[in-house]
């Protein structure tokens, strides 16, 4: 029988077709997954994985790693999310986003394979699953050495677990966030994020609670994994301003980053250890290219200057943890100054304490309403936040708020806008336009 050809979408059409599928939520499991990539001819076994999980820090992680492997010379894919301005962010190989056009090929046939297993009584892929599959089928096109993929929402049934036994499993922070879906204890949510570890894999883990270690340890046993803990005792800034910071890690001395903040020293630790253990796999890379590697790691939205006079930071920080070390780093870098921040949240997170922890070094706060429909919107947060006697103003958008933070403030003080990850592009946009 005579295959049929496949109707091509546009860019447009194909982002619009993703976007269509919100509509079924958060849906974990690997079965759906599973069934489409089945069909697509399973991409994802063609390839080697560094598999990232954790609350905070996942992202920044993957940044250092994946900037120092490509400054080894590999081909390098690397699965983000969510993204800052553009949907392609998402899925890059080395430093090159994946172009609209393959989008465009691979969603159009992909729809073709979703038809199919719909016709069979299969359940439709969610948003997530449709990006992740996106993802596996491109960087196997390209043939990359190494993918460095980041896990969506938990390990265990994030769609990202679909893979095999990765070269390496990290976990970063582990705390509380997603609740609804994760757990209420920490201990659940461990369970969750330890379920990226594979058997006999090996597994570099950031410091965490007792809890959470013992969580994790009872995996790695059960798993026969190799656990690799890293120490933060070797770890000592050395200096820091707005442009990079300069610090010291076990043998490593005067290693530099242009991220800023005390949390990205501990990010690029977890990095170098994880580059550690795939030298012991073969990997070719040598403290050099580790030191350019760090130094060359960017990092969008994460306690980012994107304006001088007056100071105005972005930061991604969404949960209490977050919050906490964007507090801390605000308090380090501005001491004793008060901050005017611009805050969007969505209304599922513990918006509630985010405030208590950031509102004693608040000036004041312009609140908006980021693209999401699960956000909360700027006038009930400006209400929320007035009913605790905290000053606030409510804005109809992202850009009026800008305005309204740079209309008021003098040069010389501190705007920070911080909440979700939804609006922080549209800050980052203005700044590059204006």
């Amino acid at each position: 029988m005579q295959q049929q050809e496949i109707t091509v979408m546009n860019y447009k059409e194909a982002i619009e077709y993703i976007n269509k599928t919100q509509k079924f939520g958060i849906r974990p499991g690997l079965e759906a997954i599973e069934m489409l990539l089945n069909f697509m001819g399973n991409p994802q076994k063609m390839l080697k994985y560094v598999h990232v999980a954790g609350t905070n820090g996942k992202g920044s992680t993957v940044s250092f790693i994946s900037s120092v492997l490509i400054e080894a010379g590999y081909k390098v894919g690397i699965f983000t999310s969510p993204s800052i301005q553009r949907f392609s962010e998402k899925i890059r190989v080395n430093h090159t986003e994946i172009p609209e056009c393959d989008i465009a090929r691979i969603i159009s046939s992909m729809k073709e394979k979703i038809e199919l297993i719909l016709r069979s009584g299969g359940s439709s892929p969610t948003e997530f699953e449709i990006i992740t599959a996106l993802a596996f089928q491109y960087f196997a096109e390209q043939g990359c050495d190494l993918v460095v993929l980041e896990a969506g929402l938990g390990g265990r049934l994030d769609s990202t677990n679909i893979i095999g036994k990765p070269e390496v499993a990290v976990i970063t922070t582990i705390n509380y966030d997603h609740m609804d879906v994760l757990g209420d204890t920490l201990t659940e949510i461990a369970s969750e994020k330890a379920g990226i570890i594979k058997e006999e894999c090996d597994v570099v883990l950031y410091p965490q609670e007792e809890d959470v270690q013992t969580v994790v340890d009872q995996v790695c046993e059960r798993q026969g994994a190799k656990l690799h803990k890293v120490d933060f005792s070797s770890l000592q800034i050395k200096s820091f301003n707005f442009q990079k910071q300069k610090f010291d890690y076990e043998a490593y001395t005067s290693l530099e980053t242009s991220l800023l903040g005390d949390h990205q020293i501990k990010n690029a630790a977890i990095a170098i250890k994880t580059i550690e253990v795939l030298q012991g796999k073969g990997y070719r890379v040598n403290e050099q290219i580790i030191r350019k590697g760090l130094s060359k790691a960017k990092w969008p939205g994460r306690f980012e200057m994107v304006n001088q006079s007056p100071v105005f930071l972005v930061d991604g920080a969404h949960n209490v943890q977050g919050v906490l070390t964007l507090n801390d780093n605000l308090k380090k870098l501005f001491p004793g100054k008060k901050v005017t921040f611009m805050i969007g949240v969505l209304s599922d997170k513990d918006y509630k304490a985010m405030i208590r922890v950031i509102s004693p070094i608040a000036k004041s706060f312009i609140t908006v309403t980021p693209n999401n429909s699960r956000a909360l919107k700027a006038q009930d947060l400006k209400l929320f936040l007035e009913s605790h006697s905290l000053n606030a103003l409510a804005c109809e958008s992202t850009e009026e708020a800008i305005r309204m933070c740079l209309k008021f403030a003098l040069p010389d003080e501190i705007i920070c806008a911080f909440g979700s990850l939804y609006y922080i592009g549209e800050i980052r946009k203005y700044f590059t336009e204006n």
